[in-house]
């Protein structure tokens, strides 16, 4: 098996979440917006789940203490719920049990989780497939992955701006956000993971702002700057970033002067294979007829139907 490509620095990604975690509350509204979009999915599962993980610390789905908005009936009593990130100053004050590690090295037992739930965590990580295997090789059979992650349209007016701002500057342009995975391709994660039943969907949120510093200085306080291995040639910021601000505003503003900024947001869900759950049925056991249902002709591949014949 080949080895993934680097493209993230995940010593930069630790620095950035922890630069950002003393001041995270004022900046962490889409992490909240998305922790109530994913406990509203879990309330929707009839289940009661015990061996709880939540990968990510950033305003993580249920709490430690089983008071989390998304409990109900589908956990206990809390004492089973794990918070893991991969920056120690992440952790919430009631967090039971929290975990310092990093995501694409998971150390739990096979068979030991009958829920991992992820808020905004896995983008950042440079091997989705094997974290995704990781995960489901820890997970009991029927037991629940479910997550949310930005997707390949978020920040493209950033995207678009920095690129026609360094292209003045330098006469070329290299990448400066990152690059997320793509709503086609995240089924296909799943199913080569080897989880059983893959769900994906999305969802697009716009969100407004002064300019293009106040956007990115949103960023930095989420702790989501930049972390990518390779970067452009260094240019000067004062050279760099106020080009791309007047572009952003030139191409994207509103008729009240403000900017808009597009996360979009990719949900994986899926189940760990188990013998109870439903299996698609084998090719040709059929009892019945699609063309007897539709009192349609049934023709052989690459017969053309005749004149006067029910079609």
């Amino acid at each position: 098996m080949s080895s993934p490509t680097i493209i993230f620095d995940r010593r930069q990604v630790q620095r950035q979440r922890a630069r950002a975690a003393p001041n995270f509350h004022r900046h962490d509204f889409l992490f909240r917006e998305i922790k109530d979009r994913l406990a509203d999915r879990l309330l929707d599962i009839d289940r009661r789940f015990e061996a709880i993980l939540n990968l990510g610390a950033r305003c993580p789905v249920l709490d430690g203490d089983g008071e989390g908005e998304g409990d109900g009936n589908n956990n206990g009593d809390g004492n089973g719920i794990f918070t893991a990130d991969l920056c120690a100053a992440l952790r919430p004050d009631n967090a039971t049990a929290y975990l310092v590690l990093d995501e694409e090295y998971l150390p739990f037992k096979p068979q030991s989780l009958d829920l991992v739930i992820s808020n905004l965590c896995l983008h950042w990580v440079n091997d989705v497939p094997g974290t995704l295997l990781q995960i489901r090789q820890a997970m009991k059979p029927d037991g629940l992955f479910l997550a949310a992650l930005l997707g390949g349209n978020t920040l493209f007016e950033l995207r678009d701006c920095l690129m026609a701002a360094e292209l003045e500057v330098t006469g070329g342009a290299g990448p400066r956000v990152a690059p997320f995975a793509d709503i086609r391709d995240a089924g296909a994660l799943l199913q080569r993971a080897g989880f059983a039943l893959p769900v994906t969907d999305q969802d697009t949120i716009t969100v407004t702002y002064d300019n293009a510093f106040s956007l990115m200085e949103e960023l930095r306080g989420m702790g989501e700057g930049s972390a990518l291995v390779e970067t452009p040639r260094p240019i000067p910021p004062r050279a760099l970033f106020p080009r791309a601000a007047a572009i952003y505003h030139q191409r994207y503003a509103g008729a009240d002067g403000r900017i808009p900024a597009t996360f979009q947001v990719i949900y994986l869900h899926g189940w760990a294979p188990a013998p109870s759950q439903q299996q698609p049925l084998k090719p040709g056991s059929a009892k019945n007829r699609l063309a007897d249902v539709l009192n349609t002709l049934e023709l052989p591949t690459g017969e053309r139907a005749k004149p006067g014949d029910n079609h």
